[in-house]
C-alpha cells in the first residue's frame, strides 16, 4: 500500500466535515491518551453491529450481494507498512450512507460529547461511544483512514472514503469487492505496537471475546475469540464443571467457587448474569481481577472490566458477569448513559443473589455455614449501612450464642427458644468470645437458662446502631443498667423482702466502696444481677451508650469514657468478708480498688494493667500471714 491511497488517476469528490466533527477531530488527533486500545474494540463492534443487521435482513431477504459469505471478522496487519486493517461481511454501505454515517457524529450528539470532552472532568476514552462518536477513536492512532465498503444491495457499487482527520473528507467509487466493510488504518509512529498480533490478541481477550462471530487474525485465519458466552447458554446445558471451570479461568482461583447463580431473564429488562460467590475471601494474588466489581457486557460486547453499580457495597465479594440487550451505551461503551436501566439491572441481580443465599440456608446449610463464616461480615455492613437490602439481610445473620458456642445461630432460630414470658433479644459485646464467656453481666442468664447473643465483630457495634428489634422483640445489652430479666412465678417467689439489718449492712459496703473509689464511679450500688462475681460495671443513665462507644473505638475517634457505675454482690464471700476487716486496715481500701480494677479489665477499659502488679502482690502477701 502506498503512503497515501488517495493518490488515484481520477479525482476524489472532497467534502467538508461538519464544524463540531472538525473540533472532535482535532481533540482526537492531539490530545494524549493513557488507552488507545478502546479503538480496537469499537471498530471490532462497529463491525459485529453490522453483521447482526444483515443476519436481520436475510431472515426475510436472501436477495443479497453474497449470500453465502461467511458471517466474520477478519484482522490484518502489515508491520512494514505500519497498517492495520479490519475487514467484515456485514451489511456495507452505499456511497451515500457512507457521507452521511462516517461525516456526520451521531448528527445531533457531537455537540454534546465536545461539551463534556472539554469540561476534562473523564479522560476522552471513558466517553467515546456515548454520542456514536466510536468510529473515530481510531484517529487516537492513525496518521489516516480509509473505509471501503459495498452494500448488501445486490446492484451496489464499491466506494471509498478516506480521511487524515483535517477538514474535509474523500469519497471516491472502488474496485469492486465482495459485501462488507474494509477499514484500513496508517499507525501513527507511537501506535506501532498494535500492528502486533499477540497485542491485538490481547485487546480481543480483553474486550470481544464473546462477540458472536468468529474474529480471525492474521493470513491463517486462525479464530482468536471464543465466541460462546456461557451465561447466554441455557443453564440445563452446562455441567457443574463447566461453571467451575469458567470461575477458575474468569478469576484464577483454583480452589472452585462456593456457590453460583445462573440468572437468564427477559422482562422488566433482558439481562444474562452468571455470578459467582468464591470459597476464600482471601485476596489471590494470580487473580486478574484486580478490582471489585462485575463484569459488564452489552451484547456481548466489554464496556466495563469492573462495575461497582450493579451490587449494593456489601455484596462486593460477588465476582462474575453481567450482560444486557437494553443497555444505551456511550462512547467507549465504558460508562452508561440511563441509570435507570442500571438501577433495576441492580435491584434484579442483587434479589437474585439473596434468593440464593437463602436458598443455601434450606438446601445446604453446610455450605452457608463455611459462606457466613467467610463473608458474614459483608452481610453485616449491609444491614449497618443499606436500608433497601436491610430487612432481606436480617434473617440471614449468624450469631454463637451463650448457650450454643459453636453452631451458629439465626435471630429466628433464637427467638424459637424463647419460653413464654421472654419478651426481648439478649445480646452482649467484646471483642474476644472466649473473654466474653467468663463475663460476669452473663452470670445471671447462665442461671436461668436465657441465651445470649455474642456479639464479637468489629461491625457487630455498627449493626446494633440500626438493628434495635427483630420480629417485634426489641434487642437489649446484657450490660445495661436498666436490664429487665424476664419474671417467672417462681422467681417471683423465691425473691424474699431483706429485713432492715440486712438492708443497712448492704449500705455500709456501698459506702465503704464510694468512700475508697470516690471520684473514679458515677455511682455504687448492689446488684441481684450477679452469681458468681464480685462486681461488674454498668453505664451510667444518660451515659454514652455500649455500641457508641464501640463505634468509636472501632474508627479510631477521641471520646471520654464516661465514669462507671459499680455493680456489687453483697453475697459474694469476698465482700462479706470485708466487711469483717477492721476499718483502719489499709488491706481493705487495697482490696476495694483491687476489685474496681478487675471489673476495669473484664471490660477492657483499665489503662495500665501492670500497675495492679505491686497491690497484688500486698494482697498474696497479706494473705498468707
Amino acid at each position: 500500500m502506498t503512503d497515501n491511497p488517495q493518490e488515484k488517476t481520477h479525482q476524489p469528490q472532497f467534502i467538508p466535515f461538519k464544524a463540531e466533527t472538525r473540533q472532535l477531530l482535532d481533540i482526537l488527533i492531539h490530545s494524549l491518551y493513557t488507552d488507545r486500545d478502546v479503538f480496537i474494540r469499537e471498530l471490532i463492534s462497529n463491525a459485529s453491529d453490522a453483521l447482526t443487521r444483515l443476519s436481520f435482513e436475510m431472515l426475510t431477504n436472501r436477495d443479497v450481494k453474497d449470500p453465502d459469505a461467511e458471517l466474520a471478522i477478519w484482522i490484518t496487519t502489515n508491520p512494514e507498512e505500519g497498517t492495520i486493517t479490519i475487514r467484515d461481511t456485514g451489511i456495507g454501505m452505499t456511497e451515500s450512507e457512507m457521507v452521511e454515517d462516517l461525516g456526520t457524529i451521531a448528527h445531533s450528539g457531537a455537540r454534546t460529547f465536545l461539551e463534556v470532552a472539554q469540561k476534562g472532568e473523564k479522560k476522552i476514552t471513558e466517553i467515546i461511544g456515548q454520542f456514536g462518536v466510536g468510529f473515530y477513536s481510531a484517529f487516537m492512532a492513525a496518521e489516516w483512514i480509509k473505509v471501503t465498503s459495498r452494500s448488501y444491495h445486490p446492484d451496489a457499487d464499491t466506494t471509498s472514503w478516506f480521511s487524515t482527520g483535517g477538514d474535509t473528507f474523500s469519497i471516491e467509487p472502488a474496485e469492486n469487492k465482495e459485501r462488507g466493510t474494509e477499514i484500513t488504518i496508517k499507525l501513527k509512529e507511537d501506535a506501532q505496537e498494535y500492528t502486533q498480533e499477540y497485542r491485538l490478541r490481547q485487546i480481543i481477550k480483553k474486550h470481544s471475546d464473546y462477540i458472536p462471530y468468529p474474529i480471525y487474525i492474521g493470513d491463517t485465519d486462525e479464530q482468536v475469540n471464543r465466541q460462546t458466552a456461557i451465561w447466554r447458554q441455557s443453564p440445563q446445558e452446562i455441567t457443574a464443571e463447566e461453571y467451575t471451570d469458567f470461575y477458575k479461568q474468569f478469576t484464577l482461583d483454583f480452589e472452585g467457587e462456593l456457590a453460583h447463580t445462573h440468572i437468564i431473564i427477559d422482562a422488566p429488562v433482558q439481562l444474562y448474569a452468571l455470578l459467582y460467590i468464591p470459597s476464600s475471601g482471601d485476596h489471590n494474588v494470580l487473580t486478574p481481577r484486580k478490582k471489585d466489581g462485575l463484569q459488564l457486557f452489552a451484547r456481548k460486547v466489554l464496556i466495563q472490566e469492573y462495575c461497582q453499580d450493579l451490587l449494593p457495597p456489601s455484596f462486593r465479594f460477588i465476582q462474575g458477569v453481567v450482560d444486557s440487550e437494553d443497555l444505551p451505551l456511550n462512547v467507549s461503551r465504558e460508562t452508561i448513559q440511563s441509570n435507570r436501566i442500571i438501577a433495576k439491572l441492580k435491584q434484579i441481580i442483587t434479589g437474585k443473589i439473596i434468593t440464593r443465599l437463602n436458598e443455601l440456608v434450606e438446601k445446604e446449610p453446610e455450605t452457608y455455614q463455611k459462606f457466613w463464616e467467610t463473608f458474614g461480615m459483608y452481610l453485616k455492613e449491609g444491614v449497618a449501612t443499606d436500608a433497601e437490602i436491610y430487612d432481606d439481610l436480617l434473617p440471614l445473620l449468624r450469631y454463637h450464642t451463650l448457650q450454643n458456642g459453636k453452631s451458629w445461630q439465626s435471630l429466628d432460630q433464637a427467638i424459637e427458644k424463647f419460653a413464654a414470658e421472654q419478651n426481648k433479644i439478649y445480646y452482649i459485646l467484646g471483642e474476644d468470645e472466649n473473654a466474653i464467656r467468663t463475663s460476669p453481666h452473663l452470670e445471671i442468664f447462665r442461671e436461668k437458662g436465657i441465651d445470649v447473643l455474642l456479639m464479637t465483630d468489629p461491625v457487630d457495634p455498627f449493626v446494633l446502631l440500626r438493628m434495635k428489634e427483630y420480629q417485634g422483640f426489641s434487642l437489649v445489652n446484657v450490660a445495661s443498667d436498666q436490664l429487665e430479666l424476664p419474671q417467672s412465678e417462681q422467681d417471683e417467689a423465691e425473691t424474699p423482702e431483706a429485713d432492715q439489718s440486712v438492708q443497712d449492712a448492704h449500705n455500709g459496703l456501698v459506702n465503704l466502696f464510694k468512700e475508697a473509689l470516690g471520684e473514679q464511679v458515677a455511682d455504687v450500688r448492689t446488684t441481684k444481677r450477679l452469681v458468681e462475681s464480685p462486681a461488674r460495671l454498668v453505664d451510667a443513665e444518660g451515659a454514652l451508650n455500649a455500641e457508641l462507644q464501640h463505634v468509636y473505638k472501632a474508627l479510631d475517634k477521641e471520646f471520654e469514657i464516661p465514669k462507671k457505675v459499680l455493680e456489687i454482690n453483697p453475697g459474694h464471700p469476698i465482700l462479706i468478708n470485708l466487711m469483717k476487716h477492721p476499718d483502719d486496715d489499709p488491706l481493705r481500701a487495697a482490696i476495694i480498688t483491687q476489685i474496681f480494677e478487675n471489673a476495669l479489665l473484664i471490660e477492657g477499659l483499665h489503662p495500665n494493667p501492670a500497675g495492679m502488679i505491686s497491690r497484688i502482690q500486698d494482697i498474696i502477701n497479706a494473705a498468707l500471714k
